[in-house]
């Protein structure tokens, strides 16, 4: 089965950081192109960063400047780098396999004031 598995979320002060990692079973993962979405208490789905098979990356303007997103092929695995954070970031964040349904678990992120 294709499976994604997100992890590296928790609680910090406005201003942490946090590395979100999500690690994926797809046999050619160096091919796929990932993204990072997060979803808040009563709002919409959101995409917050995506990388291509080929390292292009792209940024909601929300983030942009302050998170960087990463991948490793070696280790099927995409990173999302969280800098100074603000409370306006909390929310469930999920990886996914771009172009298809197939999602992670979702890691909780919470910043408090």
């Amino acid at each position: 089965q294709v499976q994604l598995v997100e992890s590296g979320g928790g609680l910090v002060h406005a201003g942490g950081s946090l590395r979100l990692s999500c690690v994926g079973s797809v046999i050619i993962f160096s091919n796929v192109n990932m993204g990072w979405y997060r979803q808040a208490p009563g709002k919409q789905r959101e995409l917050v960063a995506a990388i291509t098979n080929r390292g292009s990356t792209n940024y909601a303007d929300s983030v942009k400047g302050r998170f960087t997103v990463s991948r490793d092929n070696a280790k099927n695995t995409v990173y999302l780098e969280m800098n100074n954070l603000n409370p306006e970031d909390t929310a469930v964040y999920y990886c996914r396999w771009s172009s298809t349904n197939v999602w992670g678990q979702g890691t909780q992120v919470t910043v408090s004031s």
